[in-house]
């Protein structure tokens, strides 16, 4: 299946995969900025994007 295909069939997975992508961007810019704090709540913020997409990845019907 061509990408722009599966872009249409799973718009959550492509919504939750630009967050994860504009998080990291935001990060590899301004990680030698961020607090303790900030750099922890980025990590957790990391963690929940992951399981986000395995949870959604997981859930979908049909051949993989």
């Amino acid at each position: 299946m061509s990408d722009a295909g599966e872009r249409r069939r799973n718009p959550e997975l492509r919504e939750l995969l630009d967050e994860l992508l504009g998080h990291v961007r935001s990060l590899a810019r301004n990680a030698h900025d961020l607090g303790d704090q900030q750099r922890a709540y980025a990590q957790q913020r990391l963690e929940w994007l992951a399981d986000e997409i395995w949870r959604v990845t997981i859930e979908q019907p049909g051949p993989r």
